[in-house]
């Protein structure tokens, strides 16, 4: 389902990319002008043919969007093209096309691991501050997507946000006393062994946000840094890791292991707890809980423009995401719970949204979420240099042996 496709490899993506796997060099977007240097227009000279590449499962949330303003603006974009690709090849095939001189995808809509593998190749156009007056709704930006954007730098704009985790999830029939603490996770786990399980947090976002929150959790003495700062954090994964029978490599096998109950607890994030019931993949009746002390760690989609493309194509992104940062579009971020809630701006609420999402919200979500998103700390995710860190750490003194492909 589409909530696989944000849990690509940040480990990969922020790494050194090999770019020999490259493209043919394709026409320019829509035969405009290729010209990419220059002041860049309000409008485009005539309407583009707009190239969408997503690498973060964010179509799910904002295609409706970007097909509205198709359909408003003719004179900006005349159509539209989507393409998906892992977030691990978004760096290799950008850097393709603007080595042949003839950059195809005028938009690209990224998590955290593709925009800093682009940052890091220097892909990206600088969209601010030049171009900040061209996006109000940035002003509008709810505290904690304010605080993503910073890791965006001058290059990513934040089109959609959401708390992310770590939570836990289990069926209250199997489990009548989850856990609601770090302690009390790892009895759970001892006194069952092989019933509790996380996915490689290198591929897996509630198995990422479980590895990030828990320095909070356990009070550590640096949550930022995995090398010199989370001493308990590591003891507490070793001890857990004698009860984990193995490690899935993507999230979606842990929630067909927590239906078909061979696993009773599982990490989890809001939308991983909301899509997987709405589509039928984890029965309706699941529940969540928190660990005491948590702290949300964050996650946020990108929109950035590959630098090569044309001042025109430059153009009609700017005025899209304009339109795709008012609150009426932000309300179908909502979607059926992918990236719950979804909006970034502030002043978006469920009845905004789609009858379709507020039929979904209302049936699977969970009333509970407004009060822990109030009533609990957010932290941005660690940086790419640290991430890989704990990435490779984990790999090495936790996972190794044990991570097995689903």
């Amino acid at each position: 389902m589409g909530i696989t496709r944000r849990s690509a490899l940040i480990a990969a993506a922020s790494s050194v990319i090999t770019f020999a796997a490259a493209c043919g060099a394709p026409s320019s977007p829509g035969g405009d002008s290729s010209d990419s240097s220059g002041p860049v227009p309000e409008k485009p000279k005539k309407a583009v043919t707009l190239n969408v590449l997503d690498v973060a499962g964010n179509l799910q949330l904002t295609q409706g969007m970007i097909d509205e303003f198709v359909q408003k603006n003719p004179d900006i974009i005349s159509r539209v093209t989507y393409s998906k690709s892992p977030a691990p090849e978004l760096a290799g095939k950008i850097k393709a096309q603007q080595n042949a001189g003839r950059v195809d995808i005028g938009l690209v809509l990224t998590g955290v691991d593709g925009l800093a593998a682009g940052i890091d190749q220097n892909l990206w156009m600088d969209l601010l501050p030049t171009y900040a007056d061209r996006l109000p709704g940035m002003k509008d930006y709810q505290e904690p997507a304010a605080a993503m954007q910073k890791l965006a730098g001058n290059a990513g704009v934040t089109v959609t946000y959401y708390p992310s985790g770590p939570l836990l999830e289990y069926l209250p029939a199997k489990v009548s006393n989850p856990p609601t603490s770090a302690e009390q996770l790892l009895a759970y786990a001892k006194a069952h062994p092989g019933k509790v399980q996380y996915a490689r947090p290198s591929n897996s976002g509630p198995g990422r946000t479980f590895l990030m929150g828990l320095p909070y959790i356990l009070g550590d003495k640096d949550p930022k840094d995995p090398v010199n700062g989370w001493d308990k954090t590591w003891a507490y994964l070793k001890e857990l890791n004698q009860y984990v029978e193995y490690y899935p490599s993507g999230t979606t096998e842990t929630m067909k292991n927590l239906a078909n109950g061979s696993v009773d607890v599982i990490a989890s994030t809001t939308g991983w707890d909301i899509n997987p019931r709405v589509l039928g993949t984890v029965p309706k009746e699941a529940k969540i809980s928190s660990l005491q002390g948590f702290h949300w760690v964050t996650d946020a989609h990108y929109a950035v423009i590959p630098k090569g493309a044309s001042t025109d194509t430059q153009a009609a992104v700017l005025a899209l995401l304009k339109f795709m940062l008012t609150a009426e579009q932000q309300a179908k971020a909502f979607d059926q719970g992918y990236f719950y809630p979804g909006p970034a701006v502030k002043g978006v609420d469920l009845s905004m949204a789609p009858q379709k999402s507020q039929d979904a919200i209302k049936e699977f979500g969970r009333p509970e979420y407004d009060a822990l998103i109030a009533d609990n700390p957010t932290e941005v995710p660690l940086d790419a240099k640290a991430l890989v860190a704990a990435f490779d750490r984990w790999d090495r003194e936790i996972g190794s042996g044990k991570v097995k492909q689903g």
